[in-house]
Formats: structure tokens, sequence, C-alpha cells
């Protein structure tokens, strides 16, 4: 057996780091009406997947998300837009329109029309893949008198 010298305890020096990283994405959108923000978060999430440029509106579905507050409706009508990237054929959207905002009572409905095309490699650079919407750290900002509507979302990459 070989004796261990004193040079062989000697550790090279570090040449690497580990950097704070979270495994999720924060998506913050804003807009002049509450569901304009909506719009943008769903958009904000597509652009994520893709490069929203090149996709072209060949294609309009409507989806319908329901809720029993603005958080969980802002959730389901995340999650029904992500369905619809993980659907045969994959949809993926340059732009929602939200036709039926309803926020009152115990009623808290969305209905939207998704404007894009079926994604196809090669056409379409892959981004990430959203794994599913969370509830974590979800803020809706509705302060009408000051004209200010954000939303802020993780989704789980």
């Amino acid at each position: 057996m070989e004796d261990i010298l004193e040079e062989d305890l000697t550790l090279p020096p570090c040449k690497y780091e580990y950097l704070d990283h979270t495994a999720d994405v924060q998506l913050h959108a804003w807009g002049d009406s509450l569901p304009e923000a909506f719009e943008q978060c769903g958009i904000a999430m597509y652009g994520y997947m893709t490069t929203l440029s090149t996709v072209e509106i060949k294609e309009v579905r409507e989806i319908e998300a329901t809720g029993h507050d603005l958080e969980s409706l802002l959730y389901h009508f995340l999650d029904e837009l992500l369905f619809l990237f993980s659907c045969e054929p994959f949809l993926i959207c340059s732009k929602v329109v939200i036709t039926e905002f309803i926020t009152e009572g115990e009623d808290f409905r969305i209905k939207c029309k998704c404007y894009g095309e079926e994604f196809t490699l090669g056409k379409h650079p892959q981004g990430t893949e959203v794994k599913a919407i969370t509830y974590s750290a979800m803020q809706i900002i509705s302060e009408p008198e000051h004209n200010k509507f954000q939303v802020f979302v993780i989704i789980d990459i």
C-alpha cells in the first residue's frame, strides 16, 4: 500500500458554485382591468413555453373556468389554458380574450376564446415545460380606484 503524502491532503481550489435557484417561475401580469390582467397572465404562461412571435392564429377554441373565489378562478383559468396545450393536438396560443368574467356573490366564472395553432417542433422553439399551476404566493391586486390590476402566479416547471 502506498503511503499518503502531505501534498495528497491538500484539496484543489474550488472552481464551481451553487446559485440560488427555484424549480418554479413566477408570472407577473397587469392590465387596465382584472380580466385583462388574467389574459396577460395566460399569454405569459404560453410565452414561457415558446416564442410567441412564431405562433400564428389558425384556430380558435373556447374554454370555461369556474371557481369559488378570485384565486381559484385564476388557478382554474390557467389550468384550462395549460390543458389546451397538454391535449392532442397541442394548442399553443398567442392571444386569449376573456368574453365573460363574472365575479358576483358565489358565482366566479370565465369564458374565453383562445387563438393559436398546433404546437410544432421546428416551427415553435421549445421553451420550458409547464407542469402545473400553483396557489403558492398567488396574489391578485384589484384596486379600480387606483387603476391597478395585477396578478402574480407561480407555475411549476
